[in-house]
């Protein structure tokens, strides 16, 4: 499966700074914020792409769809704060959602490429970005 990486802009991050001990309960929020925007767009060019253009009837049974979703905000090895849009695991006929997906996006042997992550990725980029300040935001007025 494709691995996407969003560096945050300088201001966002000196706004992080400032939270002090609220950090850790306040980032996973965030990042969650901006993780939906992205989902939404993901779901929305899968739901387009599947079962588009085929030569005989789509046999989709809308697993792939259903099995999308987004994950809590965990820390990883390097302390770095991460939250992940793919599919859940397993199917109910045993196969891989991740494998589905990756024929869909990168095409196999007489079936041709139906990109639907790398556009989510472009197009959500900003609005994604906005969604976290705006949380973030939020979460300072809070305090």
């Amino acid at each position: 499966m494709a691995k996407v990486e969003m560096k945050l802009p300088e201001d966002f991050l000196l706004k992080i700074s400032r939270l002090g001990d609220k950090t850790d309960e306040i980032l996973p929020r965030v990042l969650e914020a901006g993780g939906k925007v992205v989902l939404d767009k993901v779901r929305a060019n899968l739901q387009a792409v599947v079962g588009r253009d085929t030569k005989e009837e789509s046999r989709s049974t809308g697993e792939l769809v259903s099995a999308l979703g987004v994950s809590p905000a965990k820390i990883d090895r390097e302390g770095n704060y991460n939250v992940k849009v793919g599919f859940a695991e397993p199917r109910s006929d045993g196969k891989s959602n991740a494998m589905i997906a990756n024929v869909l996006e990168y095409g196999k042997s007489g079936q041709p490429p139906k990109p639907f992550l790398k556009p989510a990725k472009s197009a959500s980029r900003t609005p994604c970005i906005e969604a976290m300040k705006r949380a973030l935001e939020q979460e300072v007025e809070k305090l």
